[in-house]
């Protein structure tokens, strides 16, 4: 009795009025005389004739369980699942809802791009007595101007071609992951501005060219745009591209805060003529972003490398990019720039909060250091090598408004990438469907039909418009702090409430540590173990027992950019005397640094061990 009851239950009973009322418009059509009445019923034949057919099949389909058990009707619970997203954004969140951009921000800078009132009345809509919130520090003499055209400049001493920076600028985002429509607004954008556009790992593109605006190559692990056919760098293809006026500074990323440690695939399908052509790779091939670099693996070996891009770029200023993971890796290439006497121009730190077209959950939630941590992290590092002088830090993760950059710069920022923003800027609406190539405002698609949404001329105006009036509020921040410059700014500027009765200084949050700390031993708990366990010839830790096994592998392992044997330049090893020193020589016509690796070897293993730096190449020869 109870199976007989099934089709009327409520799980299946629209399948049966549907196929109830097929069958009797089916049979007042045959049964009925009147030659018009296929006329009345033809179409609500076809509805639930139709309806009927889709129960049928959800009831033998094995894909979805939901389908088989409530068939017809469960299908609204797919267009709902669908719709969800839009529902929520315009009907249920509040101000400061939305992740990962709240309906606040994103408002401030759609009204910024357009230059239309960018005010909000009647007071804070923030709980300023929950956990975590945070203000800058106002100032009793507060100045009456700032010139809102802030700038700084990066090239270390060894780079004969220093840029001219705005401190806010377009963040990496590659042609395939932006439409060619968004890069040549972007570009465009950034060339009325005065500030510089990221070229993302994609390769520099013709939408990159078109408009002149000033460019921030960044190389990536597939090294597209100076690659050969197996995907290993070309340093002539690189000299080449690099020797473009347009290209200002040349940046090596090691890693992405949405995904760090993630390589990508781009399937051969997908490898237009077009991109084929831009990022140097064959057609009906699987495009391949590896997890790691190729032209490297050591951090001796890194800053070797990072030394030949800006030889071969002319002089241009050289960095690279990371968002950090084992804070000893990081020590590992403060010791090899101690060792090698090479150092980046900047470095960008880029959170685990930055965005992306496409990664998984897992990398995004729960993978890297925040921007803030991270930048703290990098900046006490250098201060601590004595470098943080010679080498400028970016920082990028989530910055949008002119708050976002105050308290990024005085956590030891000197300069702010937001690419999001930008996007926003463009008219991007919070989608959330970049990995789909379906984007509703035509930001992140190649479909032409979709791309052609986005008037390149409007959104121009829109990028420049958004640019100046973030650095305009930024002007009023610092100028309301009392300061000039937001590079006058310090932790001592920012407070943060860590309970309700609480309130804790950034100095306290974010602590300093003194000029050449960890050269001389430090105390500091977030530095210690990391600095005793980083080693300049390898990115693996120092560990008990194997410390000197592992030394003497990495260092037979390195795949040295240029490798000059010392019976051929006439150079003598190190005196026992010397191990640990620094000195000049010359020998075979090439003047050389020569320092000892590694203090883990035995004193006759370290006379057998030099690093030869020629025209910032690096030459090793080990035991």
């Amino acid at each position: 009795m109870e199976t007989l009851m099934l089709p009327f239950s409520p799980r299946f009973v629209v399948l049966t009025i549907c196929a109830v009322v097929t069958a009797l418009l089916l049979a007042i059509g045959f049964l009925d005389h009147n030659p018009k009445i296929w006329e009345v019923v033809l179409i609500p034949v076809l509805i639930f004739g139709a309806l009927t057919l889709l129960g049928v099949r959800d009831l033998t389909q094995k894909s979805h369980a939901v389908l088989r058990n409530y068939p017809i009707s469960a299908h609204l619970r797919f267009l709902l699942e669908e719709i969800r997203p839009e529902m929520r954004q315009y009907f249920f969140e509040s101000e400061k809802d939305g992740m990962p951009f709240s309906r606040d921000t994103r408002a401030v800078i759609y009204q910024r791009a357009k230059m239309v009132l960018d005010k909000r009345p009647f007071g804070t809509q923030e709980d300023v007595y929950r956990d975590g919130y945070e203000w800058i520090h106002h100032s009793v003499v507060p100045k009456l101007h700032v010139d809102d055209k802030f700038r700084i400049t990066i090239g270390g001493p060894d780079c004969t071609k220093p840029y001219s920076a705005s401190v806010f600028n377009i963040s990496a985002m590659s042609f395939g992951a932006l439409s060619p429509n968004a890069v040549r607004a972007l570009n465009a954008g950034a060339k009325k501005g005065g500030f510089a556009h990221d070229t993302g790992e994609g390769g520099v593109s013709p939408y990159h060219r078109e408009n002149g605006g000033d460019l921030i190559w960044e190389i990536g692990s597939g090294y597209f745009s100076c690659r050969n056919r197996d995907g290993s760098f070309n340093p002539e293809l690189f000299a080449r591209v690099a020797s473009d006026d347009q290209i200002k500074m040349v940046e090596l990323k090691i890693s992405q805060g949405a995904k760090p440690g993630h390589g990508g695939v781009l399937p051969a399908a997908k490898v237009s003529e077009e991109i084929s052509r831009i990022r140097g790779v064959a057609m009906g091939e699987d495009c391949i972003s590896p997890a790691s670099h190729s032209a490297f693996s050591t951090p001796l070996e890194m800053m070797a490398f990072i030394g030949e891009m800006r030889r071969l770029s002319g002089g241009k200023p050289a960095g690279f990019k990371l968002c950090i993971g084992h804070p000893w890796e990081f020590l590992a290439i403060c010791k090899a720039m101690l060792q090698t006497g090479i150092y980046p121009d900047f470095i960008v730190v880029d959170g685990n909060e930055g965005g992306t077209g496409a990664a998984p959950l897992e990398f995004m939630d729960h993978m890297g250091m925040p921007m803030r941590e991270g930048v703290s992290f990098v900046h006490n590092a250098l201060i601590g090598i004595n470098a943080r002088d010679r080498i400028r830090i970016g920082a990028a993760g989530k910055i949008a408004t002119a708050f976002d950059m105050a308290r990024a710069m005085a956590i030891g920022a000197d300069w702010c990438n937001s690419a999001r923003g930008f996007m926003f800027a463009l008219g991007c609406i919070q989608s959330l469907s970049c990995h789909t190539d379906r984007c509703p405002t035509g930001v992140t698609t190649q479909d032409p039909s979709r791309n052609r949404a986005l008037v390149v001329p409007h959104k121009i105006e829109r990028v420049y418009n958004y640019h100046h009036a973030t650095l305009r509020a930024l002007a009023e921040l610092i100028a309301a702090a009392g300061l000039e410059h937001p590079q006058a700014l310090r932790p001592i500027h920012f407070s943060q409430r860590t309970a309700t009765t609480e309130v804790q200084s950034f100095a306290k949050l974010y602590p300093s540590l003194r000029p050449g700390e960890l050269i001389d031993g430090t105390s500091d708990p977030r530095f210690r173990e990391a600095w005793a366990m980083a080693r300049a010839e390898s990115f693996a830790p120092a560990g008990e027992g194997f410390e000197k096994r592992e030394s003497r592998i990495a260092l037979r392992s390195i795949r040295a950019t240029c490798c000059i044997s010392a019976s051929a330049s006439g150079i003598s090893p190190l005196p026992q005397g010397e191990v640990g020193a620094k000195r000049r020589v010359t020998g075979g016509g090439l003047s050389i640094d020569r320092t000892p690796l590694t203090p883990t070897l035995s004193p006759g293993e370290r006379e057998q061990t030099f690093v030869c730096c020629a025209s910032s190449k690096l030459a090793v020869e080990a035991a």
